[in-house]
């Protein structure tokens, strides 16, 4: 009865056992290899969704200090590279539980079916005659009669050879007693041999000898027995071919077939034809042989007028080698007289009986689940294992039967359909035995071959074979190992159902009664579509799966008040859910696809959408809204504020990391589609972003902890940054782990997200550049009695590193966050406009936080510099003050330098340490120019200037790095070029001194225009000249002035000319000072006079002399006035020959009125003790104030 529980018989007992062993082993197969495949998955999808250097986070999280991380309970790793391992492992540990409840409950069940059976063996064992009586009803003996007929009276050759064995089989396969069966056999003996038929199938012949002139035959067969050679039976004519087809069929009565032969003749067919007509045939000819046989065909018509046919070749096949079975043969044709063959030709062969066909079609049945019965009895295969394939003894007695019976391919195949079917129900058979069994059924079906009675078999048997199919499918996670006969099988399954889909069932014909399929959709009726049915089965068993898992994991923990007790249980849910998944993607889909045109994956993936939907969602939302915001000073270098009870575990983001995965295995392979939790992420928008400001505010007091702890010492010797810096960079890292794993679909809140890590780490980045600095402010300082020093130490060294590890890791950082990835696609969803906003917004945080982790660097080397700039000051007071006198302080100077900046070159990078050069230097020029304008002050003597820039440019030689200059990397270069120029002047003698003041006049001159208009205030006209280098002369014509300024209350000037030669300690003595004349009342006077100036060649070779023209207002009665100078190089002067090729100088006039405020003239009048300064200072000062 449908749904009753069959109970084992005494020998299946032992089988049993063995199957639940046997079961177990493979079940636990099955668990190990889910935990294998899903480990594999989930380490590929890490791989893939992480894209984390190994280098850097090895190195980070080797060297990150413990105690640090400890701090504050680990609580970036937990969200970090720690929290994959723990999703995996939790994966893993789920899928151990959860294939292990599965084992227990199918093996709980198989011993129970085991107990149930020892307890009731003995009350309700059957007799082996009461199985066939349920079997076959009352038919059995009858039955077991007419097999025993046909076995005496076997038909075919070689049948009789093993007939005892057979009987002997029979009589265990049916379960009859010695003396039942004995009776029956006797019986069988008694009755009379059935008439024999022998039925011939000529298929086909191949390589026939021609016989027609055009090289072709029109052939047909002839077929007759020895013993009736009369009655003869003719294939159909094939024209014109050497490779007929004819697949005929004849039965020919057979009277003794242990000695009669089958004999078949092949013609060629000659049709009758006149003379005229053989002739037509003139053009098909085909070679010399053609024109002979058609010559012979005409002769012979012409003669007689006959056309008989012509013999090509004969078989003769004794009945003796038809085998019970049949035979499919190729024969050789033979001819009287010709040793080589003929040709060969393709025959079927069969001995046979005739029955009624509908009593012959119903004993095949019953004969076949009998010897099945037997056949599964014997070989006790296991479930799906029986191929089809019976035991030697069986098969011959079903081929007998069919022999005898004379049923056709269609009736046997349709009996084993059947009864296959019948017995799949108690016990599971190959799916491929099936399959191939119906494969040889869909043609007759389709063609209606069969008779409604036929078919109504034919569909019952596909009744029966529903649920099983569509309970497989169900159950195929439990009860089917996944492996690759499962799989086999799994196909074969599909294969049935789609090739039953392609015919119609009869009229009102129930395929799924609803009291058989009620879990069925409420679309569906008793006729529903196949298809269909496949989909609610997968389904329900997704629905089953869902409903197993809830049952087998604890509901405790859901029930929890500890919330990451209460998010590991769905956790574990979302985690087995997807493994099915995978096992899906991985084993399954392909095979619906390609068999049934069906998408597996995304009908079960639309379940567990829908339940993990109504299951997760709520928790997620509620522990979201419980979250509490925190506070924090708006300046990052500021202490922080104390929020009590921050607690976040990482099972939140577990769930979410769980969630992103489920929802990319259903939106990656259907993206069309809109599922319930497509958007999960929606539900943990305000735990991101309380995880953010937790994650800030750990960052900050973990940064604090860091320098606290951290002692300023390379990890190790192939860097140059300490611990804190590591801890510090860490925590960044994981932080763009957690953000990684995130993988946050929605652009404009992943926008808002990236913004605030960004300024959060720039935050950091700030506050570490900070507590790094006060760290560092109080080392390297000595005091003794004499004077306080400041050392250069490694710590500041390792301190400026740290900020510089720092500030260079946060560009990369927020290229790795997938920054430009987001403005990208806010470009594409919004405008070009709002993401370049974006974008500049963001980098301008990011600019100013790196150049204010710079200006930290800078400020640390200048705070640095400072504490070095007293003893630099006092080792140059000292050097400047007794460079020549042996003293040790220019020395002690250079071993200051020399061990600090060792220090900082050994600990440094090169780019901060040409940075603190360039610092130090500068200071130093700075301090340099305040020790001359106190010296000035102090009035000290040229020789100390001069020491003091001997002192400089030892240092200048020291401070050279890598052949550059490091005075060009300070902030203001040309302090040194003013410092030098100040040194050099104080240093100088008075006469060179006034001579550099001369020159600086010179220099005043050259940046006047010609135009004394356009230079009125300082221009007092132009005096216009010419000179010349002739032997042993100097010879300078002054030509004329002009626009000279008027220096008499009439409006006009009494000017004249005065020449001198400067340096004046040079000419003294050796060259005679030259004057015009006066020109009275006149502004531009016509001078028109030559001098000849006697001067050596040693003279004219002076560096930096000049010709000194002094233009004078005459006056009667008080000193003459001066009216404006002017000065010519001796550079400039040229040798010739005669001053008519001599080019005119307009030389501009000038006052000594700015030049007295000049470096030079100030560095006279401070030299009050030197008689030749204050002479000279004092005799300027009278000029300019006439």
């Amino acid at each position: 009865m449908p749904g009753a529980t069959k109970k084992p018989e005494a020998g299946e007992r032992g089988a049993l056992r063995e199957k639940t062993t046997e079961k177990w082993h493979v079940l636990q197969s099955m668990g190990d290899w889910m935990k294998k495949n899903l480990k594999r998955k989930l380490k590929f999808n890490f791989q893939r969704q992480i894209s984390f250097r190994e280098d850097e986070e090895q190195c980070l999280a080797r060297n990150s200090t413990p105690e640090v991380r400890q701090s504050d309970g680990e609580f970036f790793e937990k969200f970090g590279s720690v929290m994959r391992n723990r999703i995996s492992l939790r994966v893993s540990e789920s899928i151990d539980r959860e294939c292990a409840s599965s084992v227990a409950a199918e093996c709980s069940q198989e011993a129970e079916n085991s107990e149930a059976v020892e307890d009731s063996e003995e009350e309700h064992l059957p007799e082996e005659a009461e199985i066939f009586s349920r079997v076959l009803g009352s038919n059995v003996e009858q039955l077991y009669a007419e097999v025993l007929y046909e076995t005496v009276h076997v038909i075919g050759f070689g049948a009789k050879e093993n007939q005892d064995e057979i009987l002997s089989f029979l009589k265990t396969a049916f379960k009859f007693d010695d003396e039942k069966h004995d009776m029956l056999l006797e019986e069988a003996r008694a009755k009379e041999a059935p008439d024999i038929l022998l039925n011939v199938e000529v298929i086909e012949a191949h390589e026939l000898h021609a016989k027609d002139c055009n090289g072709l035959s029109d052939p047909f067969c002839t077929l007759y027995l020895s013993n009736g050679p009369t009655q003869r039976y003719n294939t159909s004519v094939k024209t014109k071919t050497l490779k007929p087809t004819w697949e005929e069929h004849f039965s020919l009565p057979v009277e003794d077939p242990n000695n009669d032969v089958l004999v078949i003749e092949v013609w060629d067919f000659d049709p009758a034809e006149t003379v005229r007509e053989k002739l037509g045939k003139f053009s098909d000819v085909k070679g010399v042989k053609g024109f002979k046989k058609l010559f012979k065909e005409v002769a012979i018509t012409a003669s007689t007028g006959k056309h008989d046919n012509e013999l090509v070749g004969t078989v003769e096949i004794p009945l003796k080698e038809v085998v019970s079975g049949g035979v499919k043969l190729w024969r050789s044709l033979t001819k009287k007289g010709k040793s080589k063959s003929q040709g060969q030709v393709h025959l079927r062969l069969a001995l046979g009986a005739l029955k009624n066909v509908q009593v012959a079609t119903q004993e095949h049945r019953q004969l076949v689940r009998v010897l099945l019965k037997h056949d599964l009895e014997v070989t006790q295969p296991l479930p799906y294992k029986w191929s089809g394939r019976f035991l030697e003894l069986a098969d011959s007695v079903l081929n007998q039967h069919r022999i005898q019976t004379g049923l056709d391919e269609n009736h046997v195949q349709l009996a084993r359909w059947a009864e296959f079917c019948a017995v799949h129900i108690d016990h599971a058979l190959n799916f491929q035995l099936l399959g191939r069994t119906l494969e040889k059924l869909i043609r007759p079906v389709k063609d209606g071959v069969l008779s409604d009675e036929e078919a109504r078999v034919f569909w019952e048997a596909a009744r029966k074979l529903m649920p099983t199919c569509l309970t497989c499918i169900r159950k195929i996670r439990k009860l089917m190992p996944t492996d690759k006969d499962t799989l086999t099988q799994l196909e074969a399954l599909l294969s049935i159902l789609v090739q039953l889909t392609t015919l119609t069932p009869p009229k009102d014909f129930e395929l799924f009664p609803a009291n058989m399929f009620a879990w069925l959709s409420a679309s569906n009726g008793p006729h529903c579509d196949i298809h269909q049915s496949i989909q609610d089965a997968v389904r329900q068993g997704a629905k089953d799966w869902y409903e197993h898992i809830m049952e087998i994991n604890n509901d405790d923990d859901k029930k929890s008040d500890d919330q990451d007790i209460q998010l590991s249980y769905y956790i574990k849910i979302l985690s087995l859910l997807q493994s099915d998944l995978l096992r899906a993607i991985e084993y399954h889909d392909k095979i619906y696809s390609e068999v049934a045109q069906f998408e597996y994956t995304k009908v079960i993936y639309e379940v567990y959408d829908e339940r993990v939907f109504g299951l997760v969602e709520p928790v997620v939302q509620q522990t979201c809204k419980n979250l509490k915001p925190l506070r924090f000073n708006e300046d990052p270098t500021q202490g922080l504020y104390d929020n009590d009870d921050i607690t976040m575990g990482t099972s939140l983001f577990e769930l979410y990391i769980a969630l992103q995965r489920f929802v990319v295995m259903g939106k990656g392979r259907y993206l069309n589609e809109d599922y319930k939790c497509s958007k999960f992420h929606t539900w943990f928008v305000k735990g991101v972003a309380q995880w953010l400001d937790i994650a800030l505010y750990k960052a900050l007091k973990r940064i604090e902890k860091a320098v606290e702890l951290g002692n300023l010492q390379p990890i190790d010797e192939h860097v140059k940054f300490s611990s804190s810096a590591v801890d510090t960079l860490s925590i960044y890292y994981q932080i763009k782990v957690f953000w990684k794993q995130l993988n946050w679909p929605d652009v404009e809140s992943s926008y808002t997200f990236v913004a605030k890590i960004i300024d959060d780490i720039c935050r950091c980045s700030e506050f570490y550049a900070a507590k790094m600095s006060t760290r560092v402010a109080g080392l390297g300082e000595t005091e003794n009695a004499f004077s306080k020093k400041f050392e250069v130490t490694t710590e500041w060294c390792t301190a400026i590193n740290n900020i510089e590890y720092i500030r260079q890791a946060i560009h990369p950082f927020v290229l790795e966050l997938g920054l430009e990835n987001i403005l990208n696609s806010m470009a594409e969803f919004h405008s070009e406009s709002n993401a370049t906003q974006c974008r500049k917004t963001l980098q301008l945080v990011i600019d100013e936080a790196i150049d204010t982790v710079s200006n930290k660097i800078i400020d640390l080397i200048e705070i640095m510099a400072e504490k070095m700039i007293p003893s630099l000051h006092r080792f140059l007071v000292e050097a400047a003050e007794l460079l020549h006198q042996n003293n040790m302080s220019l020395d002690r100077l250079m071993d200051y330098l020399q061990k600090n900046f060792e220090t900082l070159h050994s600990h440094l990078s090169e780019e901060n340490f040409k940075r603190t050069l360039a610092i130090v230097w500068d200071k130093l020029t700075k301090q340099l120019q305040e020790l001359i304008d106190s010296s000035i002050e102090k009035r000290r003597p040229p020789s100390f200037f001069a020491n003091l820039s001997g002192a400089l440019g030892i240092m200048e030689g020291f401070f050279k790095y890598d052949e550059t200059e490091i005075a060009s990397l300070c902030e203001n270069s040309d302090l040194l070029a003013i410092t030098k120029a100040r040194l050099k002047m104080h240093s100088l003698d008075t006469s060179e001194l006034i001579q550099q003041y001369f020159l600086n006049r010179y220099e005043e001159q050259k940046l006047l225009t010609h135009t004394p208009s356009q230079n009125s205030e300082q221009c007092c006209g132009l005096l216009t000249v010419k000179c010349m280098f002739q032997d042993q002369y100097l010879k300078i014509e002054i030509l004329n002035g002009r626009n000279l300024r008027p220096t008499d209350s009439n409006g006009y000037c009494d000017s004249y000319v005065k020449v001198h030669l400067l340096p004046e300690d040079k000419f003294a003595g050796s060259v005679t000072k030259c004057k015009t004349k006066v020109h009275k009342k006149n502004l531009f006077p016509l001078y028109d006079e030559i001098f000849n100036m006697p001067i050596s060649e040693d003279l004219q070779r002076t560096e930096n002399a000049l010709i000194h023209f002094v233009v004078k207002d005459y006056e009667m009665l008080s000193s003459n006035e001066l009216v404006g100078e002017a000065f010519f190089p001796f550079s400039e002067v040229r040798f010739d020959s005669d001053l008519q090729n001599v080019a005119q100088f307009h030389l501009p006039l000038t006052r000594p009125s700015s030049a007295l405020e000049g470096e030079a003239f100030m560095a006279l009048e401070h030299r009050q003790g030197d008689k030749m300064a204050r002479d000279f200072v004092k005799k300027e000062r009278t000029r300019e104030s006439h």
